[in-house]
């Protein structure tokens, strides 16, 4: 018999580490056209970024990760959203769309400030396992677990350090904010 964690608020359980949501990914064919449909929401501006082996590295299914993809990062209020056109090589992006096609790929959670290296081990302890992960923008960690058998999608954590600037991106849609640079 299973036994069930215990209820300890309306919020939280004794088994709880995820926090909050803050990042929904949508993985798509064609970003471009993924991102007017967000700006049509009101969500943006969105910066667009080539990622590549010059700014990413990782293993993805125990191999080396060797990809390329747009990366398309906007916020709305508490949510970051991130949609991704999966380029060249593999990766859980180009995965997610042979399989399931375009939708949303994974959900990124802050983890209530736990260290990342403990949010790593609990996912591990807790049976889900990291299908990729790696470094982006020389100093962003982040992992993606596969939680597929019990919520149909990927959850991603990541550990972005204190002070980090994120490299300008290579666009702006619809266009820059007024206090950045085009």
């Amino acid at each position: 018999m299973k036994v069930l964690p215990q209820v300890l608020g309306a919020t939280e359980m004794s088994n709880s580490f995820l926090g909050s949501l803050v990042q929904v990914c949508v993985v798509t064919r064609n970003y471009r056209r993924t991102i007017e449909g967000f700006v049509n929401l009101g969500i943006g501006p969105w910066t667009i970024r080539m990622i590549d082996g010059s700014n990413v590295s990782g293993i993805y299914r125990g191999q080396p990760a060797d990809f390329s993809a747009k990366l398309c990062l906007a916020n709305s209020q508490n949510m970051n959203w991130e949609v991704i056109e999966p380029i060249s090589g593999r990766s859980i992006y180009a995965e997610f769309l042979m399989r399931h096609g375009e939708g949303v790929q994974h959900l990124a959670f802050n983890c209530n400030g736990i260290d990342y290296e403990e949010r790593v081990r609990q996912f591990e302890e807790r049976g889900y396992v990291a299908v990729q992960h790696g470094v982006i923008f020389g100093g962003i960690d982040f992992h993606y677990f596969s939680a597929e058998d019990d919520l149909r999608t990927t959850i991603e954590i990541y550990r972005v350090p204190p002070g980090y600037i994120f490299p300008k991106p290579d666009d702006w849609y619809p266009a820059s904010p007024p206090t950045e640079p085009r």
